[in-house]
């Protein structure tokens, strides 16, 4: 019986040794200095021979080493040769929230009912997701995680991926409310015998009626006697106030120009447009309304049997033309999160410049969150949340992180996917 109770105890120890996350690197103090690197700045600007200050987490100033005589101070690490940048920023996904689709179990990301603004996703964030951890060897260090479901999904939060709870995860806690926009035509249910076609949706402006009546609903509330506490009408408090965004998941041009004159009639302050499908072709629209977009994800299909094949490819460039602020998201993905700098970089070949394909998914994105003061560039001030790769970080061949810190920290990249490499490349490499 006590051997049995032995082998137990050893099942339940390799169970937690081999799903758990690595450990959380401890806080950074003193001082460091990053030398030799070419640093992309994040905000279009680079500098080929680098001096990065970092000093108790912080970024305390950046340099052109050929320009400069300022003493090293602190450890200094040579990383001549090599390419630093800001840490990547994952935007629209359910990372942390779900760790495999398949098992119900291990998904956290809706709610039931339509109106659920008080409905905060980083509460279920699973900081010690395998999935979070996949994400850091390819220089995603920050993440957006978004409650799905539902008319208003709940509230989505900033985090960074290197923590041991979501309190230490968290950056910006309630960055925004999110949306989900009725369209104006609905697919027909071939299962229940309907045209399996596009129809128009009678319901559309009832469901557009809805959504403005609880935006005036929830005003008065605010503006009124709150001593019935309404939690779903108090949590609208920060975004009618402009210290949240309102993002809209929106698709079609009519829907699209729809949600602009939402704005205007409701009075909303900081509206983010998501997916923006149509979005190119009301460019001019939006950039004039100056709402930013946060694109889906690159590899997508064409919707239409019309549309160009390479439509999701070009949009970004013609958004950015029109002067619209645009980053890339990740239409409610966890996973696929990890390969955002190569969709930025794929966007170069369709007339994007590497610069602005950068902006993306650094300097923009943080704009866009709110989170700019403290990330999306290597300017001094904000976190040294940073990676150095020996080569171009969005293309697939040249993203080899060499290491990374998140807020000075310097992070382990060593992963469950890196560990199966290592051991399958040793295997197949061996001569017998």
């Amino acid at each position: 019986m006590k051997e049995l109770k032995r082998i137990y105890i050893l099942l339940l120890l390799f169970t937690v040794t081999s799903w758990a996350q690595q450990t959380p690197a401890i806080k950074q103090t003193g001082e460091i200095t990053l030398t030799g690197g070419t640093a992309h700045i994040g905000n279009g600007e680079v500098i080929e021979n680098s001096l990065i200050f970092i000093k108790d987490g912080k970024i305390t100033d950046v340099l052109d080493a050929t320009t400069t005589k300022r003493a090293l101070l602190g450890e200094v690490i040579d990383i001549s040769g090599q390419h630093v940048y800001p840490g990547f920023i994952a935007l629209d996904t359910t990372l942390g929230l779900v760790e495999i689709e398949a098992v119900r179990a291990t998904e956290d990301q809706d709610e039931i009912g339509e109106y659920n603004p008080h409905v905060q996703a980083i509460i279920a964030y699973n900081a010690e997701s395998k999935v979070v951890e996949s994400m850091r060897p390819n220089g995603v260090l920050i993440a957006q995680t978004v409650p799905q479901g539902g008319t208003i999904s709940g509230t989505s939060s900033m985090v960074q991926l290197d923590a041991w709870n979501w309190e230490d995860a968290v950056i910006e806690r309630g960055d925004g409310i999110h949306l989900n926009w009725p369209n104006s035509f609905r697919r027909g249910r071939w299962w229940m015998g309907e045209d399996p076609g596009y129809s128009p949706n009678k319901n559309y402006k009832d469901d557009v009626a809805d959504i403005e009546a609880f935006i005036t609903q929830s005003k008065a509330y605010n503006a009124g006697d709150e001593s019935l506490k309404n939690l779903p009408y108090a949590a609208m408090q920060k975004m009618l106030s402009g210290n949240e965004n309102l993002y809209i998941h929106v698709d079609g041009e009519k829907e699209i120009m729809d949600v602009l004159a939402f704005k205007e009639k409701m009075n909303i302050p900081n509206i983010v447009l998501v997916g923006a499908y149509r979005g190119y072709k009301v460019a001019d629209k939006i950039a004039a309304a100056k709402v930013p977009v946060i694109l889906a994800r690159v590899h997508s299909l064409p919707e239409a049997d019309d549309d160009d094949y390479d439509i999701s490819y070009k949009m970004g460039k013609t958004l950015i033309d029109a002067g619209v602020l645009v980053a890339l998201g990740n239409s409610g993905e966890f996973w696929q999160a990890r390969n955002i700098p190569f969709y930025a970089g794929e966007l170069t070949a369709f007339g994007l410049s590497f610069d602005d394909a950068l902006k993306l998914i650094t300097s923009n994105a943080a704009k866009i969150t709110g989170i700019d003061k403290t990330a999306g560039t290597l300017e001094a001030g904000k976190d040294a949340t940073l990676f150095v790769s020996t080569g171009n970080a969005l293309e697939m061949m040249g993203n080899n992180v060499t290491r990374a810190m998140v807020q000075g920290r310097e992070i382990s990249l060593e992963t469950h996917q890196t560990e199966l490499w290592k051991r399958y490349m040793e295997k197949y490499s061996r001569t017998e």
